[in-house]
């Protein structure tokens, strides 16, 4: 016996005479809908720009060029800002002797700026740089999407 052959009346078995009713309705609840998840439009130019990105055009080669253009002029500004001022410090402490005697902790100020102060530098610097250079790369993307 199938689990559907109770008595007529049952919650999940409907009377004969409501049977094509709920049918309908069954049928009209289990009906396929296209779905339309981007708008077509615009589409060509996107495979366009991704074919010569692909193919390695001309028009590709000068996309990929700029956004190594622009990662290396981000890398070489935040790390010749980096070596700059960490070129300085020595040079700060020769100019101005009077910081070589200040003591924080029993530890002398140019041992602490020396030996401390570059390690969160250059991973704050490494933070920044990645968060930019994620950003060179998202609006890389959109504007070959476009």
């Amino acid at each position: 016996m199938s689990r559907h052959s109770g008595p007529p009346g049952q919650p999940d078995q409907p009377q004969p005479g409501e049977r094509d009713a709920w049918l309908s309705v069954a049928a009209r609840k289990n009906r396929r809908r296209r779905v339309v998840l981007a708008d077509p439009r615009g589409r060509g130019r996107v495979l366009r720009t991704i074919i010569e990105l692909e193919e390695q055009t001309s028009v590709g080669e000068k996309l990929v060029r700029d956004l190594i253009r622009q990662q290396l002029k981000t890398a070489f500004l935040l790390g010749g800002g980096t070596l700059t001022l960490l070129a300085l410090l020595p040079l700060l402490f020769f100019f101005v002797p009077a910081l070589s005697d200040v003591e924080l902790a029993g530890v002398r100020l140019p041992w602490l700026m020396l030996g401390v102060l570059p390690f969160p530098l250059c991973y704050g610097v490494g933070y920044a740089y990645r968060r930019l250079a994620e950003r060179h790369e998202h609006d890389f993307v959109s504007s070959v999407d476009r």
